[in-house]
C-alpha cells in the first residue's frame, strides 16, 4: 500500500506542477472534495445552490467506501481543494499521506470520526454475527464427533436412568426427506473441502445414517413408546441393563450408550441411547439404537439414528446439528478481536446535524463573507433533520417489534441506538465477507422464530441470497425481504436523478416502519 502510494503521489506532483500556472491565472471557485454522497449532499444543502462553491464527490460511481482506492486524479483534486471532508476511520487510511503532500497549504481537512468525539462508537459485535476467519476445524467435524475432543475417564462413567431421556421425541428423517435439513447438507458440502461432494451425496449419507424403524418416540415413566411411518404404535415398559463404552482407535473412550430391555412381546427388547452425556442429566437429544436381537447386534448396526425433542423448530434442530454454542463462541473472540470504529455515523440523523454544524462552520472560516449564508441554510437544514429525527422516535415508539434484523452487513448501528432498538445481523458493517457461514444463517432464521419477526432486512445492493436463506431456514417461511439504503454507493447518475440524503432516510424510515410492524 505505501509502494502504491508512493508511485501515485509523485505522478499527483508532476500533474500539479504542469496545471499550476493555469490555475493560479483563474479566479478560483471555493473548491469543496467529499468522499461518500451525505456528506456531498450536506455541504449542498449548506450552500444552497451558491455558484462561487465547487463541490466534488470522488466515490460517485458505486465504489463501495470499504474498498474505494483513490485514483491519481483523485489525490490531485484532494490537494488543491480549500475543504476536504471525509469519514476517517480504517477505510480512509489513505487520507494521511495525501494530506501531507497537499499542494493548498492552507486545505482545511474535516474527519467525520474526529468531528464526532467522545460520540464515535466502537464496532460492536453481537450474539451471532459472523466473525472474519472464525470457522475452526472443530466446526466442520461431523455433529455425532462433537464432543469426542473431551476425554471421558472410565472411572467417570455413571449409571443413569431412563428419566435422563424422558420427554416426546421426533426423528430428523423425516425432516430431511422433506427438505427441510438441506441447509445443513449443503453446509457439509462447501466445507468439507472435497469438489466431488454435493448437498445430495449428504443427503443421501444422512438418509442411510438416520434410518430407523420410528419417526417419533415418547419416553414416561418406564414406558418407551415407538411410533412408525404408518402411525402405528407400540410400547414396552423398561428397565435398566447398565452401559457399555465406545471405544476409539486408539483405545479411549469417545462415547458411552445406556442400555435399557423389556419383557413386552410388542416393543424392541433391547434399547440403546447415547446423547454424548456419561453422567445424569436430561438429554437435549439421542442417538438411538433398538432390536430384538441383542446388545451385540445394536453395536454393530452401521446406521446412527438422531432423534430432537418434538418441539424443536427446524432451525432450532439445525443450530443443535451444528454443536455450535454461540455463549462460548462469543467467548472465545473476546479477547481475540481489536476494537475498531464503527465509521458509518451519517446513517444518524442526529449525527447529521452535528457535522452539519462542524462543516458550516469550516465553510465560514473560509469564506466569512457569506458565513451568515451558511448558518442560515443549515439552520433551515437542521430542523428538517430534528423533524425527520423526530418522526423515527415517534414511529419506533408506536411501533410492535422493537428489534431489527439483518441478513447482511449492519452499519445502522447509531440509528438503532438512537431510537432504543435491538438488532441481530450477519455481519458487522464493515466486515469484508459476504459468505455468511451455517452457524449463523441458523442463528438468524431461529431469531426470526422466536421473536416472530415479520421481515429480513439487507442493504442496497441487490444480493438477498443470504436473506432468502435465512427466511427459508425460519420456520414460517414467510418473513418480507427489505432493504435499507446505507448509502454507501450513490453514483453520479443517483445524483443527476434527485438523490438527496433526508429522501434517502425518509425512505428508510418508510421500510423500518414496515419491519417492525
Amino acid at each position: 500500500m505505501k509502494k502504491f502510494f508512493a508511485s501515485i503521489l509523485v505522478v499527483v506532483l508532476m500533474m500539479t506542477t504542469v496545471f499550476s500556472g493555469a490555475a493560479l491565472a483563474e479566479d478560483k471557485k471555493l473548491s469543496i472534495v467529499t468522499t461518500i454522497f451525505p456528506i456531498y449532499d450536506w455541504v449542498r444543502a449548506i450552500i444552497n445552490g451558491s455558484d462561487h462553491v465547487e463541490i466534488t464527490m470522488l466515490l460517485d460511481n458505486g465504489t463501495d467506501l470499504h474498498s474505494y482506492q483513490p485514483s491519481a486524479l483523485d489525490i490531485m483534486k484532494v490537494s488543491e481543494a480549500d475543504l476536504f471532508i471525509y469519514v476517517g476511520g480504517e477505510s480512509d487510511e489513505w487520507v494521511e499521506a495525501v494530506l501531507a503532500t497537499a499542494k493548498n497549504p492552507d486545505l482545511v481537512s474535516i474527519s467525520l470520526v474526529e468531528a464526532m468525539g467522545d460520540a464515535i462508537k466502537a464496532e460492536e459485535i453481537v450474539e451471532g454475527m459472523e466473525h472474519e476467519h472464525e470457522h475452526g476445524e472443530e466446526e466442520e467435524e461431523e455433529h455425532e464427533h462433537a464432543h469426542e475432543h473431551e476425554e471421558i475417564e472410565p472411572e467417570d462413567i455413571q449409571d443413569r436412568p431412563l428419566s435422563d431421556f424422558a420427554g416426546e421425541w421426533q426423528s430428523l428423517l423425516p425432516l430431511l426427506l422433506a427438505g427441510e435439513l438441506d441447509a445443513f447438507c449443503g453446509h457439509k458440502a462447501e466445507e468439507d473441502g472435497d469438489d466431488a461432494t454435493s448437498k445430495e451425496t449428504y443427503l443421501e449419507k444422512y438418509t442411510a445414517n438416520w434410518a430407523c424403524g420410528a419417526v417419533s418416540m415418547k419416553i414416561e415413566g418406564d414406558t418407551i413408546s415407538f411410533t412408525d411411518e404408518n402411525g402405528k404404535t407400540v410400547s414396552g415398559a423398561y428397565t435398566y441393563a447398565g452401559y457399555t463404552p465406545i471405544l476409539a482407535e486408539d483405545g479411549d473412550v469417545k462415547s458411552v450408550r445406556y442400555q435399557f430391555t423389556t419383557d413386552s412381546a410388542d416393543a424392541p427388547k433391547y434399547v440403546q441411547f447415547n446423547d454424548h452425556g456419561y453422567q445424569p442429566g436430561e438429554a437435549a437429544h439421542f442417538h438411538v439404537y433398538f432390536g430384538s436381537e441383542s446388545f451385540d447386534a445394536l453395536l454393530s448396526a452401521s446406521s446412527n439414528p438422531y432423534f430432537a425433542p418434538a418441539d424443536m423448530t427446524t432451525a432450532g434442530i439445525l443450530q443443535q446439528l451444528i454443536g455450535h454454542n454461540h455463549e462460548e463462541h462469543e467467548h472465545h473472540h473476546d479477547h481475540e478481536e481489536e476494537e475498531e470504529t464503527d465509521e458509518h455515523v451519517w446513517l444518524s440523523l442526529r449525527n447529521a446535524q452535528i457535522l452539519s454544524r462542524a462543516i458550516a462552520e469550516a465553510l465560514a472560516g473560509l469564506d466569512p463573507d457569506n458565513s451568515a449564508m451558511y448558518r442560515e441554510n443549515l439552520a433551515a437544514y437542521c430542523e428538517k433533520l430534528s423533524a425527520l429525527d423526530q418522526a423515527y422516535a415517534e414511529m419506533v415508539k408506536n411501533a410492535q417489534y422493537k428489534t431489527v434484523l439483518f441478513a447482511d452487513r449492519f452499519p445502522f448501528r447509531y440509528l438503532t441506538d438512537d431510537y432504543g432498538l435491538t438488532y441481530f445481523a450477519a455481519f458487522s458493517g464493515c466486515s469484508a465477507e459476504s459468505e455468511a457461514s451455517f452457524q449463523t444463517i441458523v442463528f438468524l432464521a431461529q431469531k426470526v422464530d422466536e421473536l416472530n419477526l415479520p421481515a429480513v432486512l439487507t442493504i442496497e445492493h441487490p444480493q438477498t441470497r443470504i436473506a432468502e436463506t435465512v427466511v427459508s431456514t425460519s420456520q414460517a417461511k414467510n418473513a418480507k425481504i427489505l432493504s435499507m439504503d446505507s448509502m454507501q454507493s450513490v453514483t453520479a447518475q443517483d445524483v443527476k436523478a434527485g438523490a438527496a440524503y433526508l429522501a434517502i432516510m425518509e425512505n428508510n424510515l418508510a421500510v423500518l416502519r414496515e419491519a417492525l410492524n
